[in-house]
Order: structure tokens, then sequence, then C-alpha cells
């Protein structure tokens, strides 16, 4: 397993960009509805960031769980928070998310060190 979760974040965020450039009006509609969908609201946006960690195990997107550990880590997540949030994924995903939910918490636990 052990994976370099911010190295991996950061691979995909230069791959990202040329995708930025070549495709610019899809790109910044979607960065449009991140923007909205991840903004303050009735939930907060720790509390949307745990969502997306639970869907990105549930759905086995390892960038997925690279950037949105890194915005738990950003928001104030604790790792407490995380394995709660893993404990729902694993629950709607069953053992392949259980897979994925030990990788996320590596994940989390990288960006919380880097953070430091």
């Amino acid at each position: 397993m052990n994976k370099d979760w911010p190295q991996m974040a950061r691979d995909l965020s230069a791959a990202i960009k040329e995708v930025r450039v070549g495709a610019p009006d899809v790109m910044k509609n979607f960065s449009a509805m991140a923007t909205a969908a991840t903004g303050t609201g009735a939930l907060d946006t720790k509390t949307k960031e745990l969502m997306a960690m639970a869907i990105a195990v549930a759905i086995r997107c390892d960038g997925c769980v690279a950037f949105h550990a890194q915005a738990a880590v950003k928001h104030g997540a604790s790792r407490e928070e995380i394995m709660e949030t893993m404990g729902l994924a694993i629950y709607m995903g069953a053992g392949p998310s259980l897979m994925y939910a030990a990788q996320a918490v590596e994940a989390f636990d990288q960006f919380a060190a880097a953070k430091g």
C-alpha cells in the first residue's frame, strides 16, 4: 500500500493543468461547480470534505482521496472524524471500501504530518 498521497496530489495537479489548457470552458465550469458544492451553506466546508472522502472511498478514486484528504486537513478535520467517515464509507461500500478506507486514512495522516 504505502502510496505517497501528497506527491500524487502534486502530480495530478500538474496533469490537471494540461486539461485546463486543453478544455478551458469545461474546466472553468467544473471549478465553479466545485466552489459552489464545497462552500459553506447549511453544511460547513469541513463536513462537505468528509462527505467527499466517503464518496471517494466508495467509488475507489485514488486522486479523489488525495485531494479530499488534503482539503480535510486544510479545513480542520480530525483523525477521529476521518475514522468515523471511513466507517460510513465502509458501511456503504462493503469490502472494497474497507481497502480504500485504509488508504484514505494513510493519505490523511501524510497530509496532517506534512502540515505538522
